[in-house]
């Protein structure tokens, strides 16, 4: 069904994927159609590999794509898409993913967990910089980029919310390894402590939940490129660039994130920006 008209209701059949061929379905091709949202349809296709949706009006990704779980590619170039969910990186086996000529700002860093990602396509979005979190894609060869507005300067966002009450409790409880179970605390505060990201800076040893500085540092990329990559700090004084920082330890912190990219150099093959 590639280059046809489909795309209102009733494009797709609704029991799809229970029917024999829904079941079956390896490979489906809905490119140069008129697609304003994934069908509901295609998140039942438990055994589909590769999904092409290229070309349509899709603006964007629902979380459910991540039932989707045997997919290895795809591709949703040349749609509206302005973000992309975090769900997308639940998908174990996806190793090709073309999210080319979109209106994407930015990258989730959950996608660094899509540890079978081999080709990552965003070019002509509208990417400022790229979470450093994206140097953990171990198996990726491909990394398309051309085409993005990314910072051509050093900036820094500061902008810092103070962190509440609730977060200030359990970054204590983490950073002090306060032993706690589920005949503790409830369920909903045993899942908000599992979501502690730990703070970049080797020298803090802190988390942060939802409170964060966002930072972006400039890192020297297969030795032809500076990307910029975001940092997400515990605190304003977790940023070593600030006043309060020596000019030997903002040498050491741009020289630790430049060491993080040269090893990943030596994985990446492709690294397309221009």
């Amino acid at each position: 069904p590639k280059n046809n008209r489909l795309g209102g209701p009733g494009s797709l059949p609704k029991g799809l994927a229970q029917a024999p061929l829904g079941r079956s379905l390896r490979v489906l091709n809905l490119s140069g159609n008129r697609f304003a949202e994934l069908p509901p349809a295609l998140l039942g296709l438990r055994g589909l590999q590769r999904l092409s949706l290229g070309g349509n009006r899709l603006h964007s990704i629902p979380p459910d794509i991540q039932g989707l779980q045997s997919l290895e590619f795809l591709y949703l170039g040349g749609n509206f898409i302005t973000s992309i969910p975090p769900e997308l990186a639940n998908l174990p086996s996806l190793s090709y993913l073309v999210l080319c000529d979109n209106k994407i700002q930015s990258i989730p860093p959950q996608l660094a967990q899509l540890h079978s990602l081999r080709s990552l396509s965003l070019h002509n979005n509208l990417l400022t910089y790229l979470p450093r979190e994206i140097l953990n894609l171990v198996h990726l060869e491909e990394l398309s980029l051309r085409g993005n507005p990314l910072v051509v300067r050093f900036v820094r966002d500061l902008t810092y919310n103070p962190p509440s009450l609730q977060e200030l409790a359990g970054r204590t409880i983490k950073a002090r390894n306060v032993p706690y179970g589920p005949s503790d605390l409830p369920e909903n505060l045993l899942k908000y402590l599992n979501l502690a990201s730990n703070c970049p800076n080797p020298k803090c040893g802190g988390v942060y939940f939802d409170s964060c500085v966002r930072q972006i540092k400039f890192v020297d990329f297969c030795g032809k490129y500076r990307l910029p990559l975001m940092h997400y700090l515990c605190s304003p004084e977790c940023s070593s660039p600030c006043s309060s920082a020596s000019q030997s330890s903002t040498s050491q912190s741009e020289s630790d994130s430049e060491d993080e990219a040269i090893a990943a150099a030596h994985r990446m093959q492709k690294v397309l920006l221009g």
